[in-house]
């Protein structure tokens, strides 16, 4: 085998043409990885060429060469099984000769895959009455569809046709795991028995090095060792000295969130042995039995949390449900729920009575602070909500509780328009829990004291000895840092009381700066160690601070700079932090980042056993659905039996791809967006080089390779140079690229072949006006990019474009603002367009091909602004107010591209009012995702957990997308030069309401006469 093409974009094979050719789809030469289109390229090598239509992906060419059936789009690979939505392909017929096309399919649903034989047109559909995928067969001539297989439990995947061993023509395809054989003359099937002799290496145990995937991290109560839940199982890692060392060694089982009991005696985790996840617990020194702490309630947990005597827990579940475990019963009581299923800030006093923790309100209100007593099984809310009060903390001596509050306010101000916002508005505040403990910050007063009588200081003398024997007699032996000692010396103990009257009234802010907080928790020496995170947008790396309650400075240090967690031993003298990439053990105190111990993880190699290991990343991906879901009806899926028909396959997978598609067949089950799975460790590792990119478009002319296009945004725009466009470089549309570093380009392989590699670095090229390098030839040094960039490059270039089409054909009176997004980017694009436009009498927001990402509430906001007056100047011109808001009308382009937060904005767009929506149907994916944890080998499945219905009291737009009010189909044939049919059509539509409801603009009134009493009345 030999490799055809070289470009770093990422192309996928449709077909072999009549000819002799090779036809498949990319995205790299177009301006997002949502537009891909069709090329041809002969099999030999060289420039691929694009056909003539906009975009493309599933492509057959007819017998005839001019006659291409194909799909615009391609979701075949989405794991969304019964889809409706915009997205839906239909299969075109388009005629390469006349430039004319029409659609050969209308099905609501799927439509894809075609496959010319005889004459007629195959594919796959899931029209039937089962909706699954279907071989399905179309006559051009009498335009008469047809179904011929009839599978109803999987569907038809990955066809493929043939001549047939006597040319009546034959479809080989997958469903389920198995092959088979249709025969389009007779259309019988029949199922191919394949054997694959072999030892399949895929299958063997192999090593691992379990490092690559730690789950959680946890620090020992002495700090000498950390427990990690890694690739499956629990470990304990050496601070310094010693190897780290597998507790559990659970293959096919899954251990997650491991914490160290104070005591040193146990380790807690959760673990999945029994089928379902439940509270186990293993001697941490790996010696002895474990134990298992059932709820015996099937469900997902989300954190455990010790109490200082060892004895109990805080175990949260994925409901938010509080659950104390006493270890010595082991059984579950719920304490309290978090209304928002939120897992709340877990902190437990030092005499292990009373837990504090942070709850939403019912209602979406604030979160408050509620302090539980385990003696009496009584909860408090001691702060009143009023703001959002987070992370309570008890100090060590039962004296304090901290907290986070959301309570600063100080806005910031836009400098573009008139946009106020609060950020940065947590501050720290200290509780004393007694009525009778002062404020740690009430005034000082030095008072001489009586001195101590005698007895008085023998007695502390003899303690202090007793004390120093008994800390020598506890001191470990050896170098090692294997043991982690159970128990320590006797404390003096401590009972905690509070007052809850008044509790709130007793509240001191601490004197720092407000701002972002992270976990709280406080050190052995009572100083208080926060994590200050940069706001959301700042760039601000996080840190690790600390404040000393006692310090007359009152100022708060730098424990470790760049950090945004921390674990803190039970004894409060060290902190496990994680920074830049790595764990490490340091002092819990200022400046400690020097003498940081790099947490030892060389050597957690461990052998996996696909075979193993497999059902159980199955039976997660199974689970995380059944209990993160939205809806626990699982829309009406028996999801029990998906689990069994899907989790047959597991055991015929050969390959970490196989089970990686049988996940995504289950959970397309679900019909719904969002549902998605990624990568997974399949063991093998192919580094790739990719190949620099030029910014430029070529085409080989006289036997070399001519610039036929330099990629250029607007002369203001510096994020739309490509490499040939920084200044002094001397290349220009029409100038032969002859050579890279001296080596010259050979034509018969395309241009990026000598740029492998490259990316990033310079590179001479060699330039030239003529096709030969000759005393007329030039060199320039550039450095390439990477297909991103170039993308990138692609895209603004096209925004401008369309921009100044629109100016053009609008007479400067329409403005236009595409938004590819609804995350950052997108929001930037649309404020980037909406101010340098804002006084066009109109407006075209671009919706098509958006990605989405955030809720666009504020993207409606920004376009309704309504103008409410006018401020009159003497010098200069008068004021509109506000000044960041558009008068005029707007449309707004979509499309089946476009969704996610994509539906939302034309739908936001529809209900404010705002103007038509025109194009095509959007994709309908309005049930969102957020975070669920990820399955052992690396891989994740998302749970869609949040679904969108309407004023009304019913479900929207999820599975359907959002109907324009003017239908404006993309026919190809409409497009071969460049043209776009629906901004054609919103140029028009604002035109013609522009003309019957025209600009008025507000005259000045005269200046008012203001000589006799008040005003006049027009002016009141």
């Amino acid at each position: 085998p030999y490799r055809v093409t070289h470009h770093p974009g990422r192309e996928t094979l449709a077909d072999w043409t009549p000819d002799g050719k090779l036809m498949f789809y990319t995205a790299a030469f177009n301006r997002s990885r949502r537009i891909p289109r069709l090329y041809t390229v002969d099999p030999a090598g060289g420039l691929p060429q694009a056909l003539p239509i906009p975009y493309g992906t599933k492509a057959s060419l007819a017998a005839d060469g001019r006659t291409l059936a194909y799909t615009p789009s391609n979701r075949d690979e989405r794991s969304w099984k019964r889809y409706r939505g915009g997205m839906a392909s239909d299969i075109w017929l388009f005629d390469l000769v006349e430039h004319t096309s029409r659609r050969a399919t209308d099905w609501e649903g799927t439509d894809t895959e075609p496959m010319w034989h005889g004459g007629k047109l195959y594919y796959l559909s899931d029209a039937g009455p089962a909706h699954r995928r279907n071989v399905w067969v179309f006559d051009p001539a009498s335009g008469r569809r047809q179904q011929i297989t009839s599978f109803e439990d999987f569907d038809v995947r990955y066809a493929a046709i043939g001549p047939g061993d006597a040319g009546q023509g034959e479809i080989v395809l997958q469903n389920r795991d198995a092959l088979y054989l249709l025969d389009l003359g007779t259309r019988k099937l029949r199922e191919v028995n394949v054997r694959i002799p072999g030892a399949r290496p895929t299958l063997r145990r192999r090593h691992v090095d379990a490092s690559k995937f730690i789950y959680s991290w946890a620090l020992s109560p002495s700090a000498k060792r950390a427990v990690v839940s890694a690739r499956g199982d629990v470990w304990t890692l050496p601070r310094e000295h010693g190897s780290p060392r597998n507790l559990t060694r659970s293959g096919g089982v899954a251990e997650r969130r491991p914490e160290w009991s104070p005591d040193g005696k146990w380790i807690a985790f959760f673990s999945d042995a029994s089928g379902e996840y439940e509270l186990t617990l293993v001697p941490a020194d790996g010696r002895g039995e474990s134990r298992t702490l059932a709820r015996g309630k099937a469900t997902f947990y989300t954190s455990v949390t010790w109490a200082p005597d060892s004895k109990k827990l805080l175990v949260v579940d994925k409901a938010g449900a509080l659950l104390l475990v006493t270890i010595e019963d082991g059984k579950f009581v719920e304490i309290d729920r978090d209304p928002q299923a939120r897992t709340p800030s877990v902190s437990w006093s030092p005499d292990s009575r009373w837990i504090a923790y942070d709850r939403q309100g019912e209602g979406l209100t604030n979160a408050s602070i509620w302090i539980y007593d385990v003696e009496n099984r009584t909860r408090h809310q001691v702060t009143s909500a009023t703001f959002n009060d987070s992370t309570p903390t008890f100090d060590r001596k039962g004296k304090y509780l901290f907290f986070a509050s959301s309570r600063h306010f100080s806005p910031l101000y836009g400098e573009l328009d008139t946009t106020f916002l609060y950020a940065g508005t947590e501050m720290l505040f200290v509780v004393p829990l007694k009525a009778d403990q002062a404020s740690p910050f009430a005034p000082k007063s030095d008072e001489e004291k009586a001195d101590e009588g005698k007895e008085d200081k023998e007695t502390a003398k003899k303690d202090a000895v007793k004390s120093a024997k008994k800390s020598k007699k506890n001191k470990q032996k050896g170098k090692s840092d294997g043991e982690e000692k159970k128990g320590g010396k006797d404390e003096k103990k401590i009972e905690v009381a509070i007052d809850f009257d008044g509790f709130e009234r007793r509240a001191v802010a601490l004197p720092v700066d407000p701002g972002v907080f992270g976990r709280l928790a406080v050190n052995d020496k009572g100083h208080l160690i926060y994590v200050r995170r940069g706001v959301r947008g700042s760039g601000h790396k996080p840190a690790i601070m600390i404040f000393d309650l006692e310090d007359d400075k009152r100022e708060e240090k730098v424990v470790s700079k760049g950090a945004g967690g921390f674990d803190i031993s039970a004894d409060g003298k060290s902190l496990l932090v994680m920074r830049a990439g790595a764990a490490f053990i340091q002092k819990a105190a200022a400046k400690s980042d020097k003498e940081a111990k790099k947490v030892v993880t060389a050597g957690m190699d461990m052998w996996i056993d696909p075979r193993q290991e497999w059902p159980q990343i199955f039976n997660d991906a199974w689970r995380f659905e059944r209990d993160y879901f939205y809806d626990p009806h699982m829309h009406g899926v028996d999801w029990s039996a998906m689990r069994e028909r899907y989790g047959a396959m597991v055991a015929d997978c050969v390959t970490r791809d196989d089970l990686s598609f049988v996940i995504r067949e289950l959970i397309a089950e679900l019909n719904v967006g969002h549902a998605y799975y990624f990568g997974g460790d399949s063991g093998i590792r192919s580094p790739r080089l990719r190949a620099g990119l030029l910014g430029a478009d070529f085409e080989l002319h006289q036997g070399a390779y001519r610039i036929a296009h330099i990629i250029e945004a607007a002369a203001w725009d510096v994020d739309g140079r490509g490499p040939l466009s920084q200044p002094g470089v001397d290349v220009a549309e029409g100038d032969y690229l002859l050579a890279v570093n001296g080596e010259p380009l050979d034509p018969s392989v395309d241009p990026w072949v000598p740029l492998i590699g490259k990316i990033g670095r310079a590179v001479t090229l060699t330039v030239s006006s003529k096709p030969t390098i000759d005393e007329d030839a030039r060199e320039v040094v550039v450095e390439p990019i990477d297909l991103g960039e170039e993308m990138n490059l692609r895209y603004r270039e096209w925004v401008e474009h369309n921009r100044a089409y629109v100016e053009r054909k609008s007479g400067g009176r329409i403005g236009y603002i595409h938004v590819p997004s609804t995350g950052i980017g997108g929001q930037n694009e649309l404020v980037r367009g909406f101010y340098s436009q804002l006084r066009e009498d109109a407006l075209i927001i671009d919706d098509r091909w958006n990605s989405g990402g955030q809720i666009p509430t504020r993207f409606i906001e920004l376009l309704n602004r309504p103008r409410t007056n006018y401020w009159a100047l003497r010098d200069g011109e008068d004021w509109v107010w506000p000044p960041d808001s558009h008068d005029g009308p707007k449309a707004m382009l979509i499309n089946g591209l476009a969704g996610s937060g994509g539906d939302a904005f034309p739908w936001y767009f529809r209900q404010a009012g705002l103007g038509k929506l025109i194009g095509t149907r959007t994709w309908g994916g309005l049930v969102g995702i957020s975070g669920n944890p990820p399955l052992i080998d690396g891989a994740a499945v998302t749970v869609p957990r949040f679904a969108f219905y309407e004023k009304d009291g019913t479900w929207g737009v999820e599975g359907h997308g959002v109907d324009p009010d003017i239908e404006v189909i993309d026919d190809p044939a409409l497009m071969v030069d460049g043209g776009d049919p629906q901004l054609d059509r919103a140029i028009a539509e604002l035109l013609e309401e522009l003309e019957r409801k025209p600009p008025r603009p507000v005259k000045r009134p005269p200046y008012p006469d203001r000589r006799g009493m008040g005003i006049p009345p027009a002016d009141r």
